[in-house]
């Protein structure tokens, strides 16, 4: 029978006492992680989310009534315990934050009893994770998930208190919005009052954001929920979090130096990490051709080289057709590598494969100096000499090559350089490698729909020297835009915005649209413009993904208090649901049902 509290308040957190409370007479209140009753002598863990404490239940010590309760506790069970601290009589633990002390019981309250759990409430669960989440509110008392969900917390605390102090407001924006279709899918949300028309959920707040710099409120920011209909990966949930922000009257190095001060104050007081400013900055360019990738993780070397120049006379028909259409030859050199099995060289391969390549040619120099390769006989000895010291090849190492169009060769060495890294352990996660990446390309063309896209947003500035290119060369104009990036994951991203008509229009007839058809999708935003509007620039970050790399784990689900699976359903309240035909006709909505056509 569960018991009431009357009378009793709480003095402490488990975790919250130590020696410095010895004889000292406290209360605490949490659930039981386990109990041993040693004859005579019940042994109780008890724990809330500050940690573990000791205690010690004797029949002399806390009565036969209080010691026959004490007998009855089961894992998980509720109690609330009045008892004397005490220096522990046994050996210390020294894994514990009160290994030193325990508390002998005097008085025991059994608030709320529990069933036996579906897994134990323990750190680093080898429970399956579709369990846990299904019973989410038992694996958020998990201690290691307490610790993120609380790391989470101060992180958010921090931040808000920083840019308070930077002169920021913090004020919301609306969840219901008109839908943009430019990026990623909308979640919409019928409109009862007004049949047949939707609301969508934001992306982003980037237009009420640069509506406010228009309102002269001068810098904004907000911890706010995103939400994109898209398919989910390890670091993607349908609905996220952002710490976005917006300026006025900057340019680029203020916004990197307002965020590099918030980032090192931030690793700083959570998690001790000193960050070193300013933080090392690297051009995409720079970005692609080095690591093939614009979220370049820099833990570890393995640059690529371009080799083209090189191998651009050899009989190696993959090198020559690759070059001879327009593309390039790069390699990565995976040192000490060469002894490598040729098991897990075509594993590489169908790995290289996942990314487009339509294969992967590789060169292992032997101990000895000699050469065992995929292409070797294709190519005179030069010709191979030179490739080996173009690559810095040494006995031992292993080179690996793919030749196609750039992207292609940028996306397949730039994930392969992480695999390798991954397998070899080079991915430290005590380490914190900060880049800004800049002077993205404003524009990237999609052969899907035949014309250029915003690689940011419409809004996104290009480079003053570059707006000449704007109607004739689109593809090389340059944007002041600008990513933060940690450990191979962009945290953040942001740029200067178009605050010029002119430049405005430009953009979006680069982006094939016509005056009427940005009028319809961005009005509000183009007639504020027609007002005054002071230059801007803003960045928001992935919050979900930052207090990840923080927590080091591996999945923003494991510091989401209640996350989504991949197919973007949640497992614990089995949402997305039917609802009632009467909530469909109010909203004048009919579903109908695909069904999928039998083979």
């Amino acid at each position: 029978m569960a018991e009431s509290m009357k009378g009793l308040k709480r003095s402490h957190r488990c975790g919250e006492l130590s020696i410095a409370n010895e004889n000292e007479t406290v209360t605490v209140m949490g659930w039981v992680q386990k109990s041993r009753n040693k004859g005579g002598i019940i042994f109780v863990d008890l724990r809330d989310r500050s940690g573990l404490l000791q205690l010690i239940f004797e029949e002399k010590e806390c009565g036969s009534e209080y010691f026959a309760k004490a007998e009855k506790l089961r894992s998980e069970f509720v109690i609330a315990v009045v008892g004397q601290v005490k220096k522990r009589a046994g050996n210390v633990n020294a894994n514990l934050a009160t290994g030193e002390i325990e508390v002998i019981a005097k008085e025991i309250r059994i608030l709320s009893e529990s069933e036996t759990p579906p897994f134990p409430i323990e750190e680093n669960s080898k429970t399956k994770e579709d369990l846990r989440l299904k019973y989410r509110y038992l694996d958020l008392r998990r201690p290691d998930i307490q610790k993120n969900i609380m790391l989470r917390s101060k992180v958010a605390t921090i931040v808000r208190q920083f840019l308070a102090e930077e002169g920021f407001l913090e004020i919301e924006t609306p969840m219901l919005t008109k839908s943009t279709p430019e990026g990623a899918r909308d979640y919409l949300v019928p409109s009862r009052v007004h049949p047949g028309n939707f609301y969508a959920l934001p992306q982003s707040p980037q237009l009420f954001k640069q509506l406010l710099m228009c309102s002269g409120y001068d810098r904004y920011f907000q911890i706010v929920k995103c939400f994109r209909d898209e398919d989910l990966r390890a670091d993607r949930q349908p609905e996220f979090t952002q710490i976005d922000m917006e300026l006025s009257f900057v340019d680029v190095e203020d916004v990197i130096d307002v965020n590099e001060r918030l980032l090192q104050k931030l690793f700083k007081e959570t998690i001790n990490v000193d960050v070193e400013l300013p933080i090392q900055r690297m051009t995409w360019q720079e970005a692609m051709d080095r690591f093939g990738s614009d979220k370049p993780d820099l833990r570890f070397g393995m640059e690529l080289k371009d080799v083209s120049e090189v191998v651009k006379d050899c009989e190696f028909v993959v090198f020559k057709s690759a070059l001879e259409n327009g593309g390039s030859v790069r390699g990565i050199n995976a040192n000490g590598q060469g002894a490598m099995p040729r098991k897990k060289i075509d594993a590489l391969v169908e790995f290289a494969k996942g990314y487009g390549a339509k294969g992967l040619a590789y060169l292992a120099i032997n101990e000895d100096g000699t050469y065992k390769s995929s292409f070797a006989k294709f190519m005179k000895e030069e010709e191979l000499t030179a490739l080996v010291e173009a690559m810095e090849g040494k006995p031992g190492d292993l080179l690996l090559f793919a030749a196609d169009k750039n992207k292609v060769v940028w996306d397949v060495l730039g994930a392969l350089r992480v695999e390798i890294a991954n397998q070899l352990g080079l991915l430290d996660k005590n380490v914190y490698k900060f880049l800004w990446v800049t002077e993205f390309p404003l524009l990237e063309y999609s052969e899907e729909e035949g014309r250029y896209t915003a690689m940011h947003h419409p809004f996104t500035m290009p480079m003053e020297e570059d707006l000449d290119f704007i109607d004739t060369e689109p593809g090389k104009v340059r944007a002041k835009a600008y990513d933060i990036v940690l450990n191979g994951t962009e945290i953040g991203g942001g740029s200067v915005r178009i605050f010029q008509n002119h430049v405005q229009e430009k953009m979006f007839e680069a982006l094939g649209f016509s005056k009427e058809d940005a009028y319809d999708r961005f009005g509000f935003l183009l007639n504020a413009f027609k007002y005054g509007v002071p230059p801007h620039a803003g960045l928001a970050y992935g919050f979900d993904r930052l207090v990840m790399l923080m927590a080091k784990e591996d999945s923003i689900r494991d510091v989401i208090a209640f996350p989504k699976i991949k197919d973007a359903s949640c497992l614990m309240t089995q949402a997305p649901d039917v609802v009632e035909e009467s909530q469909l006709e109010e909203l004048s909505i009919a579903v109908s049902i695909k069904k999928e056509q039998e083979e």
